[in-house]
């Protein structure tokens, strides 16, 4: 598909160059050539053509009249740096400055870089404007958000409390949105307190934003609280509670508010209905998991898309049905994607079906790290060391690394970051210390290192030493020492947890007497008196 991307941009490309000039129209006739033109750029950026194809096409959209189109222009400057054009770029952004392009040019520039990820450069356009309204704020601050670049969303939220422009709906729907992703509670009540203190009207979407940033920076109660004082007829906000409540492992809530739903006459959508089945997934209510499924499709003529497989793929297979998780794949009206076979290779892992694993990953098209630490995980715990070393040695032909665990906790106002196997934290001695500490605290209670997932045949003491650095562990340690005996912890990070640290850590909240909240990339979990919220199942 990228192959015949490729041969139709390269085509549109000499088919624009070769156009005599004398036949170029002044000003744009059409937006066909508009397209093309943006086409050939994309081809450009993504495959890196060489300098003088995106010259000529440069000339091209000045000679058909797009030299001022923000859109088009955003593509040039991001393509020009792909193909190593620098002076060009830095060139056409002061040119493009220095021209004091009317505002809304700007703000359309300043949009565009960001949607194609080109943050510096739109950083670099928002710095040169002489002014700026709410709509340059947002577009900065929005796409600061959307390119995972949480924490200077936030630094440009604050520079923009202290200018003369005021905050919209828009503004804060944004910052919600990263108050959510970096699941740290004391920003999320900031936000609402400025949203209370500037009087912003709550609608559907700032509702949503933030039922969903309380839902994911661990205080599901205030969430609650939020939907219960609210007008319930719009069926987005209904869906971000059921949804809510899902992660949070809640999932006889979540089915309750389903039924609420129905009786006060909402009609739910397939957002509801893949709530409900996460709900049911986390919950590992197969019955109820199967029925739901089959009334979107009976009673609301609901289609189920392949997020909805997934979720059905993802119940079986964790509860053991490995066999029923591939019937649903193979019988799918839709093709599965690699994410649905990804979801039937962790099922395999848990219960070492390597069978119906080497099925799974061979279905895969693209494969990414993860996987191949599935399969191998696998033949690791059976001990078949060749078996494991082979998928090792496939993950160097296809230069495939291990993504990196990471977990980060919020403590003080600050957020502290910390990375598997990563020792640089200026604090790494006496978080070490407090590690071992704990370890043989652990081991008094009956913890043995869950050796089997080490990617490795090494020595048992090695893979403990590999598993007691792992970035969840190291947080929690930071935590303890940081914080007075009994206070509330909470970690996020960015994978989903292994089952060692889970078992480790349901131990630590048992001997410390502590409540231990980790949200991994799937779910929370809430770690008390030696028990999960999970109930083991996630």
């Amino acid at each position: 598909m990228l192959k015949q991307r490729y041969l139709d941009c390269r085509r549109i490309t000499f088919a624009l160059l070769a156009t005599s000039a004398s036949g170029l129209p002044a000003a744009p006739s059409n937006s066909k050539d508009y397209q093309s033109l943006y086409r050939v750029l994309e081809a450009c950026r993504l495959f890196h053509m060489n300098s003088k194809t995106v010259i000529e096409t440069h000339a091209r959209i000045i000679k058909f009249g797009y030299g001022n189109y923000p859109t088009l222009i955003a593509s040039l400057v991001s393509t020009y740096q792909r193909v190593g054009c620098l002076n060009r770029v830095h060139q056409l952004l002061d040119i493009l400055c220095s021209k004091q392009l009317d505002l809304v040019a700007m703000n359309l520039l300043i949009g565009n870089f960001m949607k194609i990820g080109e943050c510096k450069f739109a950083k670099k356009v928002f710095y040169k404007m002489p002014f700026r309204d709410v709509v340059t704020w947002n577009s900065i601050i929005g796409g600061c958000v959307k390119n995972a670049r949480y924490d200077e969303a936030f630094r440009f939220f604050r520079q923009m409390l202290t200018s003369n422009i005021q905050p919209d709906g828009f503004t804060f729907a944004s910052i919600l949105n990263a108050c959510a992703q970096l699941g740290a509670p004391s920003n999320t009540h900031w936000v609402h307190a400025q949203m209370t203190q500037k009087k912003i009207e709550l609608n559907s979407l700032l509702t949503c934003a933030l039922i969903d940033a309380y839902s994911k920076c661990g205080s599901i109660q205030i969430a609650k609280e939020i939907f219960s004082n609210i007008p319930h007829s719009d069926t987005s906000v209904w869906n971000v509670m059921i949804k809510g409540l899902a992660i949070h492992g809640l999932a006889m809530d979540a089915l309750s508010l389903f039924l609420r739903m129905e009786h006060e006459s909402v009609l739910p959508d397939a957002i509801t209905f893949l709530g409900v089945l996460t709900a049911c997934n986390h919950g590992c209510l197969i019955d109820h998991g199967r029925r739901y499924f089959e009334l979107m499709k009976s009673h609301y003529s609901i289609q189920p898309q392949l997020e909805h497989y997934g979720v059905m793929v993802d119940l079986y297979s964790r509860a053991g049905f490995l066999e029923e998780a591939y019937s649903l794949i193979v019988t799918m009206p839709i093709e599965p994607d690699v994410v649905t076979w990804r979801t039937l290779l962790s099922g395999c892992r848990i219960y070492k079906n390597h069978k119906l694993a080497e099925v799974a990953i061979a279905n895969m098209s693209q494969r990414k790290s993860g996987d191949y630490v599935l399969l191998s995980n696998i033949y690791c715990s059976l001990n078949r060391w060749k078996e494991a070393e082979t998928v090792r040695k496939m993950m160097k032909i296809n230069r495939v690394r291990k993504k990196r665990g990471k977990s980060w906790i919020e403590l003080g106002g600050t957020i502290q970051h910390f990375k598997s196997g990563d020792r640089l934290h200026p604090e790494s001695d006496a978080i070490e210390k407090v590690l071992c500490s704990l370890m043989k605290r652990t081991r008094t209670e009956g913890y043995m290192p869950v050796t089997e997932l080490v990617f490795m045949d090494i020595s048992e003491e090695e893979k403990e030493e590999n598993l007691s650095f792992h970035s969840e562990k190291m947080a929690l340690a930071y935590a303890i020492l940081k914080t007075s005996p009994g206070a509330k912890i909470s970690i996020s990070k960015n994978l989903r947890i292994c089952d060692d640290c889970h078992t480790w850590i349901k131990l630590v909240s048992r001997v410390l007497c502590r409540v231990i909240v980790v949200r991994d990339r799937i779910r929370f979990h809430q770690f008390e008196g030696g028990m999960c919220s999970c109930g083991d199942r996630w």
